[in-house]
Formats: C-alpha cells, sequence, structure tokens
C-alpha cells in the first residue's frame, strides 16, 4: 500500500546555485500538495528529483518505492504526427479511442481528435498533454505549471476535469498560483 512520501534534509545544488538546501517536507497519500517559490527556486529540480531525472546531492526520499508516476511538464512533450487521441492512447493500453475522444470532450476538445496535434493550439495541445497524464497508470501524478497558457475559461474547466481524474491519488502540483492551489484542493501549500 503505498505511504506518504517523505523527503528529509534534500538538498541540490548547480555549481555555485543551491536550489534546495536540507528541504525537507511530507507528501500525504492520495492529497494534493502544490509547491510554490519564485522563478528559479527550486520547484522544477524538486519535481525531477522526485521523478528519478536528477539526483539529490544529499538527503533521502522514501514512499515512492514500487509507485507508477504520471507528470504533466512545463512543456508538452507530445507526439506532433500524431492524433490527440493517439497521444493520450500511448500512456496505458487500457484507454479505448472511445475513453479518449470521451477525455477530449471533457476538456472542449471534441471535434479535435483526429487531427494532428502539431496543428492544435497552445491551449490545446496543453490540454491534450494534461488527459494524456491523467488517464496513465499512475499513484503519483507531477503538475509542473499545468494550466499555464490556458485562458480562464478553459483553466476552470480543467482544473475540474484534472482533479475529478486524480481523485484519491498523490499530485504535487508546482504553480505560481494559489488560486489553482486551491480550485485542485490542494491539503498544503509547501513554500520553497
Amino acid at each position: 500500500m503505498a505511504a506518504d512520501i517523505i523527503l528529509t534534509d534534500l538538498t541540490k545544488s548547480f555549481g555555485d546555485n543551491c536550489v534546495l538546501k536540507q528541504f525537507t517536507a511530507a507528501f500525504p497519500k492520495g492529497k494534493v500538495t502544490a509547491i510554490m517559490a519564485p522563478s528559479g527556486g527550486g520547484k522544477t529540480t524538486l519535481l525531477r528529483i522526485l521523478m528519478g531525472l536528477e539526483q539529490a546531492d544529499a538527503g533521502t526520499i522514501s514512499g515512492m518505492e514500487g509507485m507508477r508516476l504520471s507528470a504533466v511538464f512545463q512543456e508538452d512533450r507530445l507526439c506532433t504526427n500524431l492524433s490527440p487521441s493517439a497521444n493520450i492512447r500511448l500512456t496505458s493500453s487500457k484507454v479505448s479511442k472511445a475513453a479518449a475522444a470521451l477525455a477530449l470532450e471533457s476538456v472542449g476538445l471534441d471535434g479535435n481528435s483526429r487531427q494532428p496535434v502539431r496543428e492544435l493550439s497552445g491551449g490545446m495541445r496543453r490540454r491534450v498533454a494534461i488527459l494524456r497524464a491523467l488517464m496513465a497508470d499512475y499513484d503519483i501524478l507531477f503538475l509542473d505549471e499545468p494550466f499555464k497558457g490556458l485562458d480562464e475559461a478553459t483553466k476552470e474547466l480543467v482544473i475540474q476535469d484534472t482533479r475529478k481524474r486524480s481523485a484519491g491519488k498523490t499530485v504535487i502540483l508546482v504553480t505560481h498560483e494559489k488560486e489553482e492551489a486551491a480550485a485542485m484542493g490542494a491539503c498544503q501549500i509547501l513554500e520553497l
């Protein structure tokens, strides 16, 4: 059974620039935790360490053993020649074409499921990237400024959909907006 994620004295530097210094925190299982800091404050570095894409210089992480991870990065990282539906279905063999189409409709992308992603606007691509992460099989969801570039009405729709689809999962959200953290139902906001 998954447990809380516990970080103890996590430290990371790039040359002379220390971005995390003895950072200690707990991320409750099945809850949303928001991380906030100024630009360059170590938010993305922390996520990359948690995902195993960077190594911390010191400190320990527990509670992630055997956990399945899914992520929305700051960049969309989509396969641009594939359709939105095909991009979503890349992350899980359990997602049918019909389920992908329904998911796209839920975030206002009905009618766009077949055209190549490269033909979509930036906001449309962002929604596809979010759905791809949400429809994967995961225990922990990492969201690195996932809603940037969305207009207010679309953002509200996508946050509601994200919150519904990630209910009961451990979610770690990086954002600059306290309103986004609140809308996602964050149980805590950690400031780096």
